[in-house]
């Protein structure tokens, strides 16, 4: 089953034009999104071939079977509300039955999980882009050389630094692979510094090697006296690689020109990702207020304005804050129910597909 076969076999009951046109928000580079939904032929749908969605290889173009979408709209799915609730201007094509569904008989409280908690998700993916950004993270990796800290005076110096300048013999310099650890009891991460400048006692050095992800110890013959104390900071460590994984796959699979966009004006955020967010966010806290849904904007210049980087991160955010406190209020006093009525919604599905089948 694709495209093709929907449109000629005549199952569409409903074709859109969706995203940023839907919404008012195009501009001449928005790309033309439809959603749409079809039914399937009886011997598909009573048979082995269900198929609840169908699309092209760029999603661009998203049509649902009229089950699986009154399944995701009892869900209160933000995408599939605002398919139903499409502007006359941007309905394709309409047949009659799709007029049995209405987005005010699915509309309830978890709209607030729906809509409010993705656009909250967005936000903390904002604040760690920003944090990305702000900070980026050399491609060379640290190692746990760069987490140890050796005890010195009342305060500490970094391990590597200490082994640079240590006056070792009449000269300034100490090798890791020279020193050997042991463990200090009643501790967590700190060791007493031995040091062979000939290499005969066998010690094993701080590390063994760069990759390694925790420090060495050794065997010390008795009597041996300590050069230093050594403080490993393996937690810090475990923080660092987290991150630094978690910043070059973020630079893998960035997309570059949006990411270049966001340079370019300097904001530190993903301005287009935002202006959606605020957006989601403006339509929870209408369904709230009203008890309906319109997606068409009326403050297109504003977001428009978010999407060019022309507000700061901060204001961005104090923006969203704003209107999850207005959500949070108007939730707590609405008269929408917990959740969509199911024998009601689940009626006018059968309803549907009596008719459509009859016809057939």
């Amino acid at each position: 089953m694709n495209i093709e076969d929907l449109k000629s076999h005549n199952l569409i009951l409903l074709e859109a034009i969706s995203g940023s046109r839907a919404f008012g928000l195009a501009t001449e580079n928005s790309d033309t999104d439809i959603r749409g939904v079809y039914y399937l032929p009886k011997e598909d749908f009573f048979g082995l071939n269900y198929v609840p969605q169908v699309s092209n290889e760029t999603n661009d173009i998203t049509y649902y079977e009229i089950g699986r979408l009154v399944e995701l709209l009892q869900k209160n799915n933000p995408n599939i509300l605002e398919v139903l609730a499409s502007p006359s201007d941007c309905i394709l094509q309409k047949h009659p039955l799709m007029d049995l569904l209405k987005p005010e008989d699915f509309l309830s409280k978890l709209c607030k999980d729906t809509f409010a908690g993705y656009a909250i998700s967005q936000i903390k993916k904002a604040k760690g882009l920003n944090k990305k950004i702000l900070n980026p993270m050399d491609k060379e990796r640290k190692s746990v050389l760069d987490f140890c800290y050796v005890l010195q005076d009342q305060g500490s110096v970094p391990l590597q630094q200490w082994l640079r300048e240590f006056p070792y013999n009449g000269q300034h310099g100490l090798t890791q692979e020279k020193c050997g650890l042991v463990s200090i009891e009643h501790t967590k991460g700190m060791f007493a510094l031995f040091y062979d400048e000939s290499g005969s006692l066998g010690y094993k050095g701080i590390i063994r090697h760069e990759e390694a992800n925790q420090v060495s110890v050794s065997s010390v013959p008795k009597g041996e006296r300590p050069l230093a104390y050594l403080f490993c900071n393996l937690d810090a460590y475990s923080t660092y690689c987290k991150d630094y994984r978690q910043y070059w796959k973020w630079v893998s699979e960035r997309n570059e020109d949006r990411y270049n966009v966001n340079q370019n004006h300097g904001q530190n955020y993903d301005s287009k990702n935002m202006m959606h967010t605020i957006r989601l966010l403006q339509s929870c806290e209408q369904i709230f207020k009203t008890g309906s849904l319109n997606i068409r904007v009326d403050n297109r210049d504003e977001l428009l304005d978010i999407k060019a980087g022309n507000w700061p991160y901060e204001a961005v955010m104090k923006k969203a804050e704003e209107l999850i406190s207005s959500i949070e209020y108007h939730y707590s006093v609405s008269a929408l129910p917990e959740f969509p009525d199911p024998a009601k919604t689940t009626k006018l599905l059968v309803e549907i597909r009596e008719e459509v089948y009859k016809n057939k």
